[in-house]
């Protein structure tokens, strides 16, 4: 199996190369494959990270979690996504105990991330990082991101907002070198969070930045930033967000699908993972979840244009107001 990891510099090059093979074939043979389950990158700690990952925004309760990490573990999915704010922190961290054993997995195997919410953002930052790894009931939390860059109640034009991410930061590099959690990033950071954070980094630079990423909204800016850096850019709403088929029923959309034989969902989430874009689709149904991460295949360039040549038009809240 090709492992997506090079030194910094040369990641993007190589992951760009392994999305390529992928495709192809010689003598009707199909030569080493890097399906997308096995996708990796390293990060700055040289930690591998799954560039697809299993969302949990919006899946609540002991039953269901249980159930549909259940299913994403079967399907090959080994990173978890969830956030303080996802309210269920404590049901993955039970899920885990009963399901890492029946998959015959180890802690080291799953990859787990989650979020500071704006609620902690500054000062209550390392409680709240505490807090979770105790939720999670594990040795330690795989990646920490900054959820928002904004603190709840704060109005966004306050330089207050700024000031507190710094000092969240803070706490999240603490929490890393008390061997709270091995990775820290940002969530919802445009290119001005970024080269923030960047110039003054407290020594740990950013592993990830997850933000909204699909056809109807990208910003080339902000992954050239990250490319450079060596920060893995992590989409969410991939499929245009939830209760939101507007992507899903793009006749452009629907009729590449049609030409490869995948779903419309499928072609979403190859055109962001082919830009070496990490993504953490959710699901409920085993269709779905399989789906979702069977994206063994390539869309051809003139299509990858037309995806990325759509209107742009944002479907969740906009981090630019955030000072």
């Amino acid at each position: 199996m090709l492992m997506l990891w090079m030194p910094k510099k040369s990641s993007w090059c190589l992951l760009a190369l392994a999305v390529v093979l992928t495709s192809l074939f010689a003598g009707g043979h199909q030569q080493d494959v890097v399906l997308a389950k096995d996708m990796k990158f390293k990060l700055h700690s040289r930690d591998l990270m799954p560039l697809v990952g299993f969302g949990t925004y919006q899946v609540r309760g002991a039953d269901l979690i249980k159930d549909v990490l259940d299913k994403s573990f079967a399907a090959g999915y080994r990173l978890v996504d969830s956030a303080a704010v996802y309210g269920n922190e404590k049901e993955i961290g039970i899920a885990l105990k009963e399901l890492l054993p029946k998959h015959n997995l180890t802690r080291k195997d799953i990859f787990i991330t989650t979020k500071l919410s704006p609620d902690d953002q500054g000062e209550k930052a390392y409680d709240a990082l505490e807090k979770s790894l105790k939720n999670l009931d594990c040795e330690y939390i795989d990646l920490y991101l900054i959820h928002w860059p904004g603190k709840h109640g704060v109005n966004a034009s306050k330089e207050e907002n700024s000031v507190a991410r710094d000092l969240s930061w803070q706490h999240m590099v603490k929490g890393v070198k008390n061997g709270l959690v091995r990775n820290i990033g940002v969530s919802n950071y445009n290119v001005r969070h970024m080269k923030e954070l960047l110039g003054n980094n407290h020594g740990i630079k950013p592993a990830v930045n997850q933000v909204e990423w699909h056809p109807h909204y990208h910003q080339p800016e902000l992954l050239e930033l990250c490319k450079k850096e060596g920060v893995l850019l992590q989409a969410y709403s991939s499929l245009g967000g939830s209760d939101n088929r507007e992507l899903l029923d793009n006749a452009e959309v629907k009729t590449i699908a049609g030409k490869l034989g995948k779903t419309p969902a499928q072609v979403l989430l190859r055109w962001a993972l082919q830009q070496n874009i990490a993504i953490i689709p959710k699901a409920r149904s085993q269709k779905h979840i399989e789906e979702n991460i069977d994206l063994n295949f390539t869309i051809p360039e003139e299509d990858m244009k037309t995806l990325s040549s759509f209107s742009q038009k944002k479907y969740a809240w906009d981090p630019d107001t955030i000072a």
